[in-house]
């Protein structure tokens, strides 16, 4: 596994647990059996909730509300273009 010696690059702190836990560690449990944009989309869902209060705040929720909305959207068998017509 690649470690870079930079911090920032292979632990941010707010990818951290008070108790150690990583971000990363967590969607890779969580996805496991997940494939495809069911993956992409959970995972990007529980790293902007994991993150919020140490990065960008009510930006990082509103982020994770898009995915998940995404996904809901996908299972209801509703549009999930990613292109806005004017």
């Amino acid at each position: 596994m690649y470690e870079s010696t930079d911090i920032c690059v292979s632990h941010p702190q707010h990818y951290m647990s008070s108790n150690g836990l990583e971000c990363i560690d967590v969607i890779n449990a969580a996805t496991e059996e997940l494939t495809g944009m069911d993956a992409v989309c959970t995972a990007q869902v529980i790293k902007y909730i994991w993150r919020w209060k140490k990065k960008n705040g009510v930006q990082d929720l509103e982020k994770a509300m898009w995915y998940l909305k995404y996904i809901i959207d996908r299972y209801k068998g509703e549009p999930t273009d990613f292109v806005k017509e004017n």
